[in-house]
């Protein structure tokens, strides 16, 4: 039974058992409650979404993004990343952020906030930079100090370092390793815990790191290292991103495995962008795989104590990021593009009813 969770607003419910459920939908399946209420029942703190600026005037889709009985979590996919959060230097814009977290807000969604540090997404003028090392440093303190007080208390928590490893478990030669060192991920989490609320949960997320291979025992063995100093770094949860390909998914027993790692560490973990992409044209069948993959992986997160939630990466197709970054793939997200939920989304549902 999953143990009930801390929480800065909600209250958990005892877990109900998972089992194996058909992909399919069941017409009497379009009485379920919304993905949110069943996980909350589930024992989870929510089930959420990514969402991105690009569809904000699509009115079906938000009237979706923001049903919390659905959604009760929501993630800026892009809004408060560094280019477009400070898109000059000491110059900064949170409009794009604001847009997303403002209705989460009004319709009582928690927010995961996304993101402080990453190597992609940054403006020109500091990847051109000829920066010293105290300069960098000072730098990357400003941007979190500033956007961490804009949003202060609004973010249940941050992913403060998106992807520092490479999939052989060193660290990813970046502007930030290259000119601080490795170092520059521990203050990133001790510059976040000093501006955000207290509280706040500080994440490191990446991808791939869904097994047990060179990069997650990398993550875990940062994770222990931050954990046991002699004045600790302030880092709560590990953020498994899920980016899958339906029938090559990590599965349940990996997925399990790795969550089991990080709390032995001393960490929670989620789900944080959660998708299952097919080949396409799609096919039935690849809509069972899907199916399966999906409710596997949220089963894994139900069924370990130390998992606190899911995100799925967007949930309609149209606006996924998959088909622009794996030509011939696509179909990813819980909703088609005329908003028909898939059979994915029945077997999460069953997953978290414990049918």
């Amino acid at each position: 039974m999953k143990l009930s969770h801390l929480t800065l607003t909600l209250a958990t419910t005892p877990l109900l058992s998972a089992s194996p459920t058909p992909a399919y939908p069941h017409p009497s399946r379009s009485k379920y409650p919304g993905l949110d209420i069943l996980a909350k029942r589930a024992g989870l703190l929510y089930f959420g979404t990514a969402i991105d600026n690009v569809v904000l005037n699509n009115t079906q889709y938000t009237s979706i993004a923001h049903n919390a009985s659905e959604f009760g979590q929501v993630t800026p996919s892009n809004g408060q990343k560094w280019m477009y959060i400070e898109p000059a230097r000491n110059v900064f814009n949170y409009s794009m952020g604001d847009a997303i977290v403002l209705p989460a807000i009004a319709h009582r969604q928690l927010r995961r906030c996304h993101n402080f540090v990453w190597h992609n997404q940054l403006p020109d003028w500091l990847t051109t930079g000829n920066w010293t090392k105290s300069e960098l440093e000072g730098i990357l303190e400003n941007h979190i100090r500033h956007e961490a007080q804009h949003y202060y208390g609004e973010c249940y928590a941050w992913d403060v370092v998106n992807e520092a490893f490479n999939d052989n478990g060193t660290l990813r030669s970046d502007i930030w390793l290259d000119t601080i060192g490795p170092e520059y991920i521990a203050l990133a989490f001790r510059f976040a815990r000093k501006y955000t609320r207290p509280g706040t949960k500080l994440y490191y997320n990446d991808y791939g790191i869904e097994r047990i291979n060179n990069k997650s025992l990398a993550v875990a063995a940062m994770v222990e290292d931050f954990l046991s100093r002699e004045e600790p770094v302030p880092i709560d949860g590990v953020g498994l991103q899920a980016h899958f390909t339906a029938g090559t998914s990590p599965g349940y027993e990996n997925i399990t495995r790795v969550i089991e790692v990080f709390a032995e560490k001393g960490v929670e973990t989620a789900l944080t962008e959660l998708d299952v992409r097919v080949k396409l044209p799609d096919s039935s069948e690849e809509m069972v795989q899907q199916a399966k993959d999906y409710a596997d992986s949220v089963r894994a997160c139900v069924d370990s104590e130390s998992c606190v939630g899911v995100t799925v990466w967007d949930f309609w197709d149209t606006v996924s990021w998959v088909p622009d970054t794996f030509p011939g793939f696509g179909d990813a997200c819980l909703w088609t593009a005329n908003f028909t939920k898939k059979p994915a989304y029945y077997a999460i549902s069953d997953v978290l009813r414990g049918d």
